[in-house]
């Protein structure tokens, strides 16, 4: 059944948990994603983020997962997660997307508002949520980093009275926030900051708050964030990892001379990150 982000987080938002946002750049994590959701009848966003065009293009992807999500036993949001631009949140919005994400955080505070407010106007036409950032996370979405482990100085974490001002301008249903999560695979641990995150739902009167680079935090740490009032967890990198080690553990085991078949290594990453992502949505509906 698919359905808007703004759905899906008011259900959240009633419950009092976070609802786990994967991202899907091919078939085998889109079948994992749909299936971990519907054996644990949990709600689900699925995302296609704009970096992940090399993988595969939108324009295959894109009505793959619409489909997917219309055929599901459960809530599905169909969602584009970190549009770089106003043309590719449109195109996504023309496939049926449920919800668009524009990512104006490198931008200058004016520049960010006044393109999310155009993002805004034009998921309007189609019903559409909309997710917008304020602060950074350092990295990109794609998680590059210098691998040097040092604490990236380049944040710049979320100040609540700007998102105050920032959601009233814009009229957005979610907020991503910077508290101290960093895109891609953490480099050292990360020290969260969750106060960030009850004053911005403070000062905005309860927005919705979204976690970007959730991959590698603790369990301790995801359920202080639900408390403090994350209502969307984005999530990929380790489920990615997953699903890479269990395609080379199976390559491993295969004996000398035994035929290799990409069936066969497609079926055990589907396993892994099925496997992967029901643990992590658990983690965010607080089930454990």
């Amino acid at each position: 059944m698919i359905v808007t982000l703004k759905e899906i987080l008011k259900t959240a938002e009633e419950k009092q948990i976070a609802v786990g946002a994967f991202n899907a750049p091919n078939l085998e994590s889109l079948q994992a994603v749909i299936g971990a959701a519907e054996e644990l009848k949990l709600p689900v966003i699925i995302q296609f983020a704009q970096c992940h065009e090399v993988y595969n293009p939108l324009s295959l992807m894109g009505p793959l997962m619409v489909d997917f999500a219309k055929r599901a036993a459960v809530p599905v949001c169909v969602h584009l997660d970190h549009g770089e631009t106003l043309e590719y949140l449109e195109e996504s919005l023309k496939m049926g997307f449920t919800s668009v994400m524009y990512d104006g955080s490198v931008l200058s505070y004016e520049e960010n508002v006044k393109n999310t407010k155009k993002a805004v106007a034009m998921a309007e036409k189609t019903g559409a949520s909309v997710e917008a950032e304020l602060g950074s996370m350092g990295r990109r979405e794609s998680g590059a980093g210098d691998g040097s482990g040092e604490e990236d100085d380049t944040k710049i974490y979320t100040d609540p009275a700007q998102a105050k001002a920032f959601v009233q301008e814009t009229g957005i249903d979610a907020l991503a926030c910077s508290f101290g999560t960093t895109h891609g695979i953490y480099l050292t641990k990360p020290r969260l900051d969750f106060t960030v995150v009850e004053n911005v739902r403070r000062e905005t009167g309860g927005i919705p708050v979204v976690m970007h680079g959730g991959s590698g935090v603790s369990r301790e740490d995801f359920h202080a964030a639900v408390r403090a009032g994350v209502r969307k967890i984005n999530y990929f990198t380790y489920m990615d990892k997953a699903a890479g080690t269990a395609v080379a553990k199976w390559a491993a085991s295969l004996a000398e001379g035994q035929p290799a078949f990409y069936v066969d290594a497609a079926a055990a990453a589907v396993r892994a990150m099925k496997e992967n992502v029901k643990e992590a949505m658990g983690m965010f509906a607080l089930m454990d």
